[in-house]
């Protein structure tokens, strides 16, 4: 009993070590990440500054409205509330661009966020850049954060690294290499790659649970890839249909190659439900070999794969809700405009969607097959029967 404790103390020290190398890399990582230059920190202006501000009064007197849009700007006298220009009042210029989804109007009292120039001493061309938000974005974070943490302990601080260092890895590293021209299919698979292997093995462990994870998730989003790439070209759509990619070219990125873009785009999107589901195989099928050792290696895979099916029947619909929650709108609007079922389903941004849907839904049906496959050998070794 002496010794089956010693064991297990022994087992578990190894176990936290493993954890917390991991972790500490992980956090280096991030903060490396986090400093790393984009190589487009020259484009942003050098003399210009943001900073929180209130409105003390508006003028309104060039603002039109036709219908439901309004035209125009609004003169905004406003006081900064940060800053080495703390207390400093100027006029902020509010310009409307006739788009509901853009403009916003503003009224007095509210705080804003504004970007302004200064001249020897003096504040000059001051804009407004939308209704301040930093401030409960922080808080909204933080709580989240202290949820995570307070829920899952010590794998909820595990789950929160992973969750800082994957929005580090999309913004310094694959957005940039994006905008630089590195091809895009294969830099977002390196990169979902990276992400795959840190969270299989930061939640699942430096073990085979984690390995299985990994493996599994990462040839479904494989062939995830392959598919998009294959049907992209058979539905005949390209990058432009995505918000901004217009853009994005006049912005100066003619070079950009929108249509790969969009490809990379759907696996990445995929992605986070492909490791979820294989998770959720590998730490069952771990499971069961811990608590039955002598199950045969087909058994074990027929538990994963009834497992895996019984998992399956939801996560593909939350693909489904998830796209189709984000284009509501869109979709009220033909059916409130009666237009056909036939002629929507070939509208190009509309295919463009269901591509989406269903190529990301191919890749999470086929990871639980890859990841009880993975498992069988993995758990009970490549011999075994």
């Amino acid at each position: 009993m002496s010794n089956t404790y010693l064991t297990l103390k022994i087992f578990m020290f190894k176990r936290k070590r493993e954890d917390l190398i991991l972790v500490t890399i992980l956090s280096l990582i991030c903060s490396a990440l986090f400093y790393l230059p984009t190589g487009f920190e020259e484009r942003i202006p050098k003399d210009s500054h943001l900073a929180k501000a209130r409105i003390i009064s508006i003028d309104n007197s060039d603002l039109s409205q036709n219908l439901i849009i309004k035209s125009g700007d609004q003169k905004i006298e406003v006081e900064i509330l940060e800053g080495a220009w703390k207390g400093e009042r100027t006029v902020a210029m509010n310009y409307l661009q006739g788009k509901m989804e853009l403009d916003e109007i503003y009224q007095v009292g509210r705080d804003l966020l504004i970007e302004f120039n200064i001249v020897g001493d003096k504040i000059t061309a001051a804009r407004t850049r939308g209704n301040y938000r930093l401030s409960i974005e922080l808080f909204l974070i933080s709580m989240f954060a202290a949820i995570l943490l307070l829920v899952g302990g010590w794998t909820g601080f595990k789950a929160l690294l992973s969750f800082v260092f994957s929005a580090l890895m999309l913004w310094r590293v694959l957005i940039p290499c994006f905008l630089k021209g590195y091809d895009p299919v294969l830099t977002a698979i390196l990169v979902v790659a990276a992400l795959t292997a840190a969270i299989s093995f930061l939640v699942g462990g430096i073990n085979k649970k984690g390995l299985v994870c990994f493996l599994g998730a990462f040839l479904g989003l494989v062939l995830t890839a392959f598919l998009a790439k294959v049907f992209t070209a058979s539905f005949k759509v390209h990058g432009a249909v995505r918000p901004f990619a217009e853009t994005l070219l006049y912005s100066g990125f003619y070079h950009l190659d929108l249509t790969r873009i969009f490809i990379a785009g759907i696996f990445i999107a995929s992605s986070g439900a492909v490791m979820d589901l294989a998770m959720d195989i590998s730490v069952s099928m771990s499971e069961i070999v811990r608590e039955n050792p002598a199950i045969s290696r087909l058994a074990l895979m027929r538990s994963g794969l009834n497992i895996g099916r019984a998992v399956i029947g939801t996560m593909t619909t939350t693909l489904l809700l998830a796209y189709s929650g984000s284009y509501m709108t869109m979709l009220m609007v033909f059916m409130g405009q009666g237009v056909p079922v036939k002629n929507i389903l070939n509208l190009n941004y509309v295919a463009a969607e269901i591509l989406n849907t269903m190529v990301g839904s191919f890749g999470l049906v086929t990871v639980a097959p890859f990841t009880v496959l993975v498992g069988g050998m993995v758990y009970k070794g490549w011999r075994r029967a």
